[in-house]
């Protein structure tokens, strides 16, 4: 069975971008609005943040500690969602 998902994101889905450490946290949660989820399990309330328009993924996990270690694991929990 599918999980089902409510948001307050509209899915805005863009076909064939893939998910990197180098996109927005914008350009993330515009692609995938669940996302929002995943980045709340791991601490980052990035969706409020005025930096999320400018900020890559990396360099909002650096700015918060992550390590590389770290922010693989975000990624792949991230890519998941594709």
């Amino acid at each position: 069975m599918k999980k089902q998902h409510c948001s307050v994101y509209p899915k805005l889905r863009n076909a064939g971008a893939k998910i990197t450490k180098d996109m927005t946290f914008s350009e993330l949660l515009d692609k995938i609005p669940e996302s929002a989820e995943v980045l709340l399990e791991a601490g980052m309330h990035c969706f409020g943040c005025p930096m999320s328009q400018m900020e890559s993924i990396e360099q909002g996990c650096q700015a918060h500690g992550f390590s590389e270690k770290e922010i693989n694991e975000l990624m792949k929990k991230l890519e998941a969602l594709e």
